[in-house]
């Protein structure tokens, strides 16, 4: 890992390039010192072994004769060695020191935003699917607390990580599961999976638990230990891979409308909350103003209803699933929240 120090105006500054200067200064003062004392009469041996002790300053007796010209360039190799020396040495502890500082100074900023953060999403597990699951977060204008082992997460871009074990309820709090609105479980192992879902649901019953099972038999566990939805991403994947082979255009559209920013049409699921003017009310009025489509209700018993028709009447706590532009979702969704 690269170490740098960032100024506020975001340029990296090498801490290592001032060391690798001064440790090839270091080596070229040293080199020559060897080839000085070879001229001044020492063998090569004699003037390795006087350049060592010159620039340690040990201060063992000089070998050779000891003139004038021999004092005045062993004066000058002290000066320089030492100076290079202590440059040397300078370098790596500021680098150290910097280093260490800078890290201290992003956790302790990380953790005092992540501490006001509010209907976020925690994802445990930092693998390329959980990189997918981020992306896909983040771009519909979500917030993400990735959770992983590994020590480099912070330096791939993303805005708030723990560098800590996922199954500690300690780094779950750290994460703000409290106050999140769904946690995302996509660790390697089945068995942490599982025992993450059961924290995470200790932690807060009426959290959106969304978990990976790697093994189809993991399915059930996931789900007795606390998940509202199971997902084998190889399952997964080789549906939507048969599905592009028999049905390639459905496949495409779902695709489209559910993740490409730049189509206008969009599909996108709008709750009937507590004190709605649409609750109890015949839906199609409403639909007629913001000219969307209500493809289907999901109850708040779970149950789908397909094309409902003009005059039915959700409660509170459906789901509607609704096809329309972007414009027109926001028209619905005032309509749905007005008083």
């Amino acid at each position: 890992m690269k170490l740098a120090w960032w100024r506020e105006s975001g340029t990296p500054i090498d801490l290592w390039h001032r060391v690798r200067v001064g440790v090839t200064v270091l080596v070229s003062v040293f080199l020559v010192g060897v080839g000085g004392y070879m001229l001044l009469g020492l063998s090569v041996l004699d003037a390795l072994y006087q350049t060592a002790i010159t620039l340690s300053t040990t201060g063992y007796r000089e070998l050779g004769d000891v003139d004038g010209p021999y004092m005045v360039f062993t004066i000058v190799l002290i000066l320089v060695g030492s100076g290079t020396a202590l440059f040397v040495v300078g370098s790596l502890l500021e680098t150290f020191i910097e280093g260490r500082l800078s890290t201290e100074i992003r956790r302790q900023r990380m953790a005092r935003e992540m501490s006001e953060l509010r209907d976020h999403t925690v994802l445990c597990g930092w693998g390329q699917v959980g990189q997918a699951i981020t992306n896909s977060i983040c771009a519909e204008g979500g917030t993400v607390v990735v959770i992983d082992r590994a020590v480099d997460i912070a330096d791939q871009g993303i805005r708030f990580s723990i560098s800590g074990d996922a199954t500690d309820d300690a780094v779950l709090r750290a994460a703000g599961i409290e106050h999140a609105r769904a946690l995302v479980v996509a660790l390697d192992h089945d068995a942490d999976n599982v025992y993450v879902t059961l924290s995470g649901r200790a932690l807060k019953p009426d959290l959106f638990i969304v978990a990976r099972a790697t093994h189809a038999d993991a399915a059930p566990k996931l789900y007795r230990a606390g998940a509202d939805r199971v997902v084998n991403p190889h399952e997964l994947g080789g549906s939507h891979m048969a599905a592009l082979v028999m049905q390639p255009n459905v496949a495409e559209f779902l695709g489209v409308v559910m993740h490409d920013k730049e189509l206008a049409l969009r599909l996108e699921e709008h709750r009937i909350g507590a004190g709605s003017p649409l609750a109890g009310q015949p839906l199609g009025s409403a639909c007629e103003l913001a000219d969307v489509t209500v493809l289907a209700i999901r109850s708040v018993h779970g149950e789908f209803h397909q094309t409902p028709p003009r005059d039915v009447r959700p409660a509170v706590g459906d789901v509607l699933i609704v096809l329309g532009t972007g414009e027109q979702h926001s028209t619905f969704r005032e309509l749905l929240h007005s008083v």
